[in-house]
């Protein structure tokens, strides 16, 4: 079976690569841009990252509905996406359990 069948995979997956996004802007594109007068690198992972985010919020839509996620839960999902390593929490705490189930 594909691993990215399920909306809840897709989900997982979008959410990884959109915190490693997020991290590679802040650790490495941000000190090129300031430290080194790189300013491309910004451009580009920043308009990735922008991509990401918004696949975020997308995929994030159809699990919502079919876990019949309160308010709440929706809004740890986009608080989440606004900090660096939150994600990654928001997969380890709530999406990966959700596996299992």
């Amino acid at each position: 079976m594909n691993s990215l069948a399920t909306p809840l995979a897709r989900l997982r997956l979008i959410g990884l690569l959109e915190g490693v996004s997020f991290l590679v802007l802040l650790l490495v594109a941000m000190p090129l841009k300031y430290l080194a007068d790189q300013p491309l690198a910004v451009r580009y992972v920043g308009m990735a990252h922008g991509v990401l985010f918004m696949l975020y919020l997308l995929a994030l839509v159809p699990v919502a509905l079919d876990r019949r996620w309160s308010w709440r839960t929706c809004a740890l999902a986009v608080l989440a996406s606004v900090f660096p390593a939150g994600p990654f929490v928001f997969d380890a705490r709530v999406l990966r359990p959700l596996e299992k189930n």
